[in-house]
């Protein structure tokens, strides 16, 4: 016998005794609110931080750590966190003594803030280099604008949690008697960075409800059953956070795991009622009776969605392996959010279904006619009966256009969005105009060249350390500053000015740096490159190595997981090369539209030199993962009718039929959440929303509607193959027993 996974009796269980399972539910989430109001702040990092790998940059850094930047008790502290603060006025220049006066004036309101800090608080150590210590380089070529450095103890964290006290300080100041008065760096673009991420989240999460509120009474065609799927997304989300804030305090996560669990969230937990409220509606016209209606939903549609969540997991799996915080979190949330929406659809949606009855069909809206119980009328019917008819067509049409859209992937280049990729309406980005404008970027992302060696005054180590000065000094990219050297004499430092950390200029100075100048310098030491930019080559270069990994492990658990699901080796082989080609295209669309700029100003995106770089792999692990969801859903219906007539013409157009209303309705659902957070203001969140838009949009109306069916019918039975030594395999299928009660309909062009 067969063995299967117990939805149905999970399913009846709950509609039987649905206050129990309501009131475990409850409980539930009112703890989950204590938890998240407890820990949640506690879980999540603003900083991002590599893992388990040691690359150049993290090497550098913990040197400095360890041996330059250590107080003389011999504890460890990092280097103290800089401010740079921006002032410009717009008449007058550094020379004149109002000017002068106004800056003393806010220098000693900031210093006089620091010292009446709490040791709880980061403590400042003071400002240095301002245009009053006579530097020139603090100084514009107009002399209208001057900068300073204002120094903070503590760590990067510590900083943005407290740094609002200094800000309030510039922010009065500013706009007053002419002047403009900026905060620029990491601490600063950090708080505008929450603030620019939390805004992005209420706007795709408003706009995803909204959207989806007014498609669910459309694919129900009733108010009564609409607000139930949005519920299920809420709980979901809710449980989703309570795990990260529990999980966060054994491994803390980027704060961009809760853009992530609402994104995801949303989307499949919507998704996932909707295929079960749909089936159970179904099978009340059926005339079953109401329990044995959410059990039957619980022994098709709830089994179907949970082997959908383990392949979205499955797919997901793989970015958790990836030695960077950002993978980690983002990998991490979409699982939560994946695992906690079946969790409540299986056990949660059967209580509100038998608790609600046939309520879900109150205030039927009288304009919408309800075809689902009619198979052979609608508009997937006439599309059912065209690709079984023609389809060799179908097949070549369909894949070609995949492969079009997949060309442009070919120039798809990696990087990263650095402050130029935002709004001047944000004070640090007006701030950092005038840095890059007026004096360099590079004052803010400095490189450092660390040099490990037992002595730095060794002749030798000498020699090459002036070769290399020599080389950096033919190169205006570089403003060298002179060498500090530790007290023990064993390490030494070279602080560069480059161009912006995340421009393809800062990069490709610091590949000169590793690739060509150091080398050629031919230091006798270990030479290592940090700093902001180093760290963003690394992170690139990170994503780049391990792509080829997370596909070969996504590709390989999806091909076992559906070969043991559909006992066939055919069924896999042909999904994994039909998300092949949806993610290629995708990523294609990805290309035109953000790097080659066609359509951005109509859909109010930002062009750039570059994707993301996290953005490629993680599309490809959540695209697979959510692409493989509605393959589940279509194929366990097709199988489950292929299993009871043998037909497997008749069996692919009933599959396509039965389900198209309910996929296309949550793959519009989808397509709206992914949209609402494709408005976002930052643009790897443009980026995110739009690659995931797009490729549901392909999947369920190209894959699912045309190349699905149309390579289906082209094998026929040939579909199902499964080689004899592999009878072994466990029987996990997702279909369930009873036979459907929806008539046989064999379409125009279908064989026997």
């Amino acid at each position: 016998m067969a063995s299967r996974f117990s939805s149905e009796s999970l399913a009846r269980y709950s509609a039987v005794r649905p206050k129990r399972v309501a009131s475990i539910w409850l409980v539930t989430l009112v703890l989950g609110f204590l938890v998240i109001g407890t820990l949640c702040e506690s879980s999540i990092t603003n900083a991002d931080s590599f893992l388990r790998v040691l690359p150049d940059s993290e090497i550098a850094e913990n040197l400095l750590i360890e041996r330059l930047w250590s107080p003389a008790d011999g504890t460890k502290k990092p280097e103290s966190v800089s401010e740079i603060l921006v002032i410009r006025s717009s008449g007058l220049t550094v020379d004149d003594q109002t000017f002068r006066d106004k800056v003393e004036s806010i220098y000693v309101a900031i210093n006089t803030a620091g010292a009446g800090s709490t040791d709880k608080d980061p403590t400042l150590v003071g400002t240095v280099n301002y245009y009053i210590t006579g530097d020139p380089t603090m100084v514009s070529d107009d002399r209208q604008s001057t900068i300073g450095f204002i120094e903070f103890a503590g760590e990067l964290d510590d900083v943005i949690d407290n740094l609002p006290t200094i800000q309030e300080i510039v922010d009065e100041a500013n706009g007053i008697d002419g002047f403009e008065m900026y905060l620029v760096g990491d601490a600063s673009f950090g708080i505008q960075l929450n603030e620019i991420a939390e805004k992005d989240l209420l706007t795709g999460e408003g706009i995803g409800i909204f959207a989806a509120l007014i498609i669910l009474v459309l694919v129900f065609r009733a108010l009564g059953a609409a607000p139930i799927p949005i519920l299920l997304a809420i709980v979901t989300i809710i449980m989703a956070v309570t795990a990260t804030s529990l999980l966060g305090q054994i491994q803390p996560v980027s704060f961009f795991i809760i853009n992530m669990i609402m994104t995801i969230g949303m989307a499949v937990g919507i998704d996932y009622s909707l295929f079960i409220v749909g089936r159970y509606r179904e099978e009340r016209r059926n005339g079953l009776e109401k329990v044995d209606a959410i059990a039957r939903a619980g022994a098709t549609a709830s089994r179907s969605v949970f082997f959908s969540g383990v392949t979205v997991v499955v797919a997901l799996v793989g970015m958790l392996a990836v030695p960077a915080s950002i993978y980690y979190s983002l990998g991490l949330g979409a699982i939560l959010a994946a695992v906690m929406a079946v969790v409540a659809a299986m056990t949660l949606l059967p209580a509100i279904l038998s608790l609600a009855g046939d309520k879900v069909d109150a205030i039927r809206i009288p304009l919408l006619r309800d075809t689902g119980s009619d198979p052979e009328s609608g508009f997937w019917h006439r599309v059912t009966r065209q690709v079984m008819a023609h389809p060799v067509m179908g097949l070549v049409l369909s894949a070609g256009l995949l492969i079009l859209l997949a060309i442009p992937a070919l120039g798809l280049k990696t990087g990263l969005a650095g402050v130029e990729s935002f709004s001047d309406e944000h004070d640090v980005i007006r701030g950092y105009g005038i840095l890059v404008e007026d004096f360099s970027s590079g004052i803010v992302d400095t490189t450092d060249i660390v040099i490990d060696t037992p002595s730095i005054a060794a002749s030798d180590v000498q020699a090459g350390i002036q070769r290399l000065q020599d080389i950096l000094a033919t190169d205006d990219r570089f403003n060298l500053a002179k060498l500090v050297v530790n007290d023990s004499g064993n390490l030494g430092l070279l602080k560069l000015s480059v161009n912006s950390a995340s421009s393809d200029e800062g990069f490709k100075a610091v590949r000169d740096l590793r690739n060509d100048f150091i080398p050629d310098a031919s230091i006798p030491a270990s030479v290592y490159v940090g700093g902001s930019a180093a760290s963003n080559v690394d992170f690139i270069n990170l994503g780049d190595e391990w792509l080829p990994y997370v596909v070969i492990f996504v590709l390989t658990a999806s091909f076992i997981l559906l070969t043991v699901v559909f006992r066939s080796l055919v069924v896999p082989i042909k999904a994994i090369i039909m998300n092949l080609l949806s993610v290629s295209a995708t990523y294609g669309l990805l290309t035109m539209v953000f790097i080659h700029g066609i359509g951005v100003d109509f859909l109010g995106f930002t062009k750039v030199d570059a994707i993301d770089s996290w953005i490629p792999l993680f599309l490809f692990s959540v695209l697979f993962g959510l692409s493989m969801d509605y393959h589940v859903i279509l194929l366990s219906r097709i199988r489950e009718r292929f299993d009871e007539t043998g037909n497997n013409d008749e069996s692919v157009a009933f599959g396509l039929q039965s389900t198209a209303g309910m996929i296309t309705g949550a793959a519009t659902i989808m397509v709206a959440v992914f949209l609402g957070f494709a408005l976002a203001e930052m643009a790897m969140f443009q980026q995110m929303g739009f690659g995931l838009a797009v490729a549901v949009f392909l999947d369920a109306t190209v894959v699912r509607s045309v190349l699905v069916p149309a390579s289906m019918r082209l094998l026929g039975t040939r579909n199902w193959y499964l080689p004899g030594f592999l009878e072994w395999l466990p029987d996990l299928r997702v279909e369930g027993d009873e036979t459907p009660r929806v008539p046989v309909v064999t379409p125009r062009g279908a064989t026997d």
